[in-house]
């Protein structure tokens, strides 16, 4: 295999994305488009007179012999069956976040992935920001020294109610199975475990459902976690306002890590002579607090995003080289979102991880049977591009 023959299931919104960058040559030549697959005919249009063959179901995209990888870039709840089907055909898996929609489906596809040949992954381009590695590196290194707390404020996600109207599966339990949560924070719900390198035990948050929009979800959410070792975590998101916050702090007893949207590529720390805890308890220091240096931290400046993380998997596919992102750990940040989910279904309760999946899809069938009729049910479709939260 010289170039991986790939598929599309969902041409919409994101699966446009896959469509209009193989076409135009965005991607690199790993990668060649041989099918697509969307319910709607309307959709498929545009590939009349092409090479790429077109079909309504994806299992007979699956089935066709046509391609080696499929992309799913559908409405949440298929993310799964879908995935799981091509690995059990030992066809490679690439998938729109989140994972899926809560953890009981994503270990099915998981199962599947450890019983394939086939390699299993998903979007997550924002592990590819170098802001966020570099992050991560350091606090793998100890740069930080013992963790205190995480504090991230993303709520730059404004969203318009004509944005919600462009699909009958938008903001809905039983279509999206959640709202900012499981839609626009996926990738930093996934950063909020990634760059820390560990799970929080415990969540307990507040979330508004139809605060600012007519829609049945959440779309403003405050929560806040305990890790292990005693310490915290806010995590802030809302598509409410505008313009809107993006910052992370992570702070450790030996210095803070600090970025902010508004000097996007750029990262602070905030580096201590000695570890805080330390200095605190030793009765020879008469100083108030230990010395400090602001460093600017150098990058590899390097962001490949979307586009990066789509190559990565391609080349992988063919041994060009490591795969950057296994997609069983989509799991993780499936998990933060269903604990944050079921503790503001039941008003801050306080909720251990692992969840309890069971309690967890029963009450998410019961929000969905309870679902309200979605006034508006066009299928315009919305455009992406400049919607990512990054540059």
């Amino acid at each position: 295999m010289d170039k991986v023959r790939y598929g599309v299931v969902g041409c919409g919104s994101m699966g446009g994305f896959y469509i209009k960058n193989r076409l135009e040559n965005v991607f690199s030549d790993d990668s060649v488009l041989t099918a697509a697959c969307d319910i709607n005919p309307d959709r498929l249009k545009q590939f009349e007179g092409t090479d790429v063959a077109v079909f309504e179901k994806y299992e007979d995209l699956l089935d066709s012999g046509l391609v080696d990888a499929v992309v799913i870039a559908t409405p949440h709840y298929l993310h799964p069956p879908i995935a799981k089907a091509a690995l059990e055909r030992n066809i490679h898996a690439f998938s729109e976040k989140p994972a899926g929609v809560y953890t009981k489906q994503v270990k099915e596809v998981i199962e599947a992935a450890n019983k394939s040949n086939a390699h299993y992954g998903i979007q997550f381009n924002q592990r590819t920001h170098h802001i966020y590695r570099k992050m991560k590196e350091m606090i793998a290194n100890g740069d930080i020294g013992e963790l205190q707390r995480v504090n991230w404020i993303i709520t730059n996600w404004y969203r318009t109610q004509n944005y919600y109207n462009s699909g009958s599966w938008r903001a809905t339990w039983e279509g999206e199975g959640g709202g900012v949560l499981i839609n626009q924070s996926p990738h930093q719900i996934d950063l909020f475990w990634w760059i820390v390198g560990e799970m929080p035990i415990e969540v307990s948050a507040r979330c508004s459902y139809g605060r600012w929009h007519d829609i049945e979800v959440e779309d403003d959410v405050t929560a806040t976690f305990r890790y292990k070792n005693g310490a915290t975590g806010v995590f802030i998101t809302s598509t409410g306002e505008y313009p809107g916050t993006n910052r992370l702090e992570i702070v450790g007893t030996k210095g803070t890590l600090l970025w902010d949207a508004i000097d996007y590529n750029t990262l602070i720390f905030y580096k201590l002579a000695r570890d805080s805890y330390e200095f605190s308890m030793d009765l020879e220091s008469h100083g108030a607090a230990p010395a400090l240096e602001r460093i600017v931290v150098e990058t590899d400046g390097l962001s490949t995003q979307h586009v990066g993380n789509f190559n990565n998997f391609c080349a992988g596919i063919l041994g060009k080289e490591p795969f950057f992102v296994d997609g069983k750990t989509g799991i993780h940040g499936v998990e933060l979102m269903n604990g944050m989910e079921l503790s503001g279904w039941n008003d801050g309760e306080t909720v251990s991880f692992p969840i309890d999946e069971e309690r967890y899809l029963r009450e998410l069938n019961e929000h969905i049977k309870n679902g309200k009729e979605k006034a508006v049910k066009s299928e315009k479709g919305f455009n992406v591009e400049g919607t990512f939260g990054t540059k």
